[in-house]
C-alpha cells in the first residue's frame, strides 16, 4: 500500500513539474479591421408609435476592402439599414437603425455586426411615453382672441 501511494506521490510531482516546463501558447490576436465611431445611442424620451432613426459610423481599419453582410437585431422593432458595397481601407461606412416604438417604458436593444470573423455590437435606448389618446381638448381662450385682435 506504501508502494503505490508513493508511486502516485512520484507521478503527481513528476506531472506538476512537466506541467510547469511547458510555455504558455495564447493564440495570436486578430487584428481588429471595423472600429466603431460610436456604440450607443440614447434617443432620451421618445411618442409611442412614432419611428425613430439614428445613423451610426463605422470605419474600415483593415487593409483590404471589407463588406458588411451580417448585421441584426434583437426584435424587429429595431431595424439596421446599411450599404452592401465594399468599404475601402480607412473609409467610413455608415448604419442606419430605425426604431418603432409600439410598447411603452424603458428600452434597450442591441444590433450586432458580424464580420471578418469578428463580432462588435451597437446598442440603441431611451424611454417610450404614451401619446394621449385622442385630439388635444378645445382651447376656448383661443376663440376669446381671435375676437379680440379683429
Amino acid at each position: 500500500m506504501q508502494r503505490i501511494f508513493t508511486l502516485l506521490l512520484v507521478m503527481l510531482a513528476f506531472g506538476a513539474a512537466r506541467a510547469q516546463q511547458l510555455p504558455a501558447t495564447t493564440p495570436p490576436a486578430t487584428p481588429e479591421v471595423l472600429t466603431l465611431k460610436e456604440a450607443e445611442h440614447d434617443f432620451g424620451k421618445i411618442p409611442q408609435g412614432k419611428p425613430v432613426y439614428y445613423n451610426f459610423e463605422v470605419v474600415n481599419a483593415g487593409t483590404t476592402p471589407l463588406v458588411l453582410d451580417d448585421i441584426h437585431a434583437s426584435c424587429g422593432c429595431t431595424t439596421p439599414e446599411w450599404s452592401r458595397d465594399p468599404i475601402a481601407p480607412g473609409a467610413t461606412a455608415t448604419i442606419r437603425v430605425g426604431y418603432n416604438a409600439m410598447a411603452e417604458g424603458y428600452f434597450e436593444k442591441p444590433i450586432t455586426i458580424n464580420v471578418a470573423g469578428q463580432m462588435k455590437q451597437l446598442k440603441i435606448k431611451g424611454t417610450v411615453w404614451r401619446a394621449p389618446e385622442g385630439p388635444a381638448p378645445a382651447n376656448s381662450s383661443v376663440q376669446f382672441l381671435k375676437k379680440q385682435t379683429l
